[in-house]
């Protein structure tokens, strides 16, 4: 039986990912790694330190010590971390964002990336660029921070930044051909929306990180 490392920044994502495993990857091994130092000293800081870029690359390695075959990692505030982790360990490391960047690009020209953090939006953005040069094509982003939002859910106010986000998809993003979400804690914003209210696709990330690693793991079984 194959195994997979998930690296979090908090334990309310293993539900999450959890529930995707179930159905996309029903035979494969699940272990949580949790740290939330990688994002906490992230937003304090600003931006992404090297002291956090060498403990993500401390998890990466912990998760291979624990006899896990290919490795994701969920926040896509610390990408650029993973990408040099990538470089460092033979097993796959994977970024949970990336599959989400190429059907992107796969999908419209005129993309747009709404995160409720400057620190997920700006890698987010700087990974779909690189995705959309790898495959020869031209687009054009559309960046949009849901100021507030982000600290009205850590004082548990929801439903104001879901009124933020829900703004966003619906007014910011208007003219866009597909929407990237930053981060995975604003899906269930799109799904409270009236039908139709968003007119485009609107991709998150989780499912299609998930769908990444399953293929990872079935090409080390080949």
């Amino acid at each position: 039986m194959a195994t997979l490392g998930l690296v979090h920044n908090s334990p309310m994502l293993a539900p999450i990912f959890n529930e995707i495993a179930a159905r996309v990857m029903p035979d494969v091994r699940i272990l949580h790694f949790v740290d939330e130092s990688t994002i906490k000293n992230t937003i304090a800081a600003g931006h992404l330190e090297k002291a956090t870029m060498r403990r993500v690359i401390q998890l990466v390695g912990s998760t291979f010590d624990a006899g896990c075959d290919a490795t994701l990692v969920t926040c896509s505030s610390i990408g650029p971390a993973v990408d040099m982790a990538a470089l460092l360990y033979d097993q796959p490391v994977l970024r949970v964002d990336r599959g989400m960047a190429g059907k992107a690009v796969a999908t419209g020209t005129r993309i747009g990336v709404v995160a409720t953090l400057n620190t997920t939006l700006a890698p987010t953005a700087e990974l779909v660029r690189r995705v959309a040069a790898e495959q020869g094509r031209a687009i054009e982003l559309v960046e949009h921070l849901c100021e507030g939002a982000f600290d009205a859910v850590m004082a548990g106010d929801g439903a104001t930044h879901d009124r933020i986000v829900g703004a966003a998809l619906t007014d910011a993003m208007r003219d866009v051909d597909v929407i990237v979400l930053a981060q995975a804690s604003m899906a269930r914003v799109v799904t409270a929306l009236p039908e139709g209210a968003v007119k485009v696709p609107v991709l998150s990330s989780p499912e299609l990180g998930m769908e990444q690693a399953l293929k990872a793991l079935q090409g080390l079984a080949k």
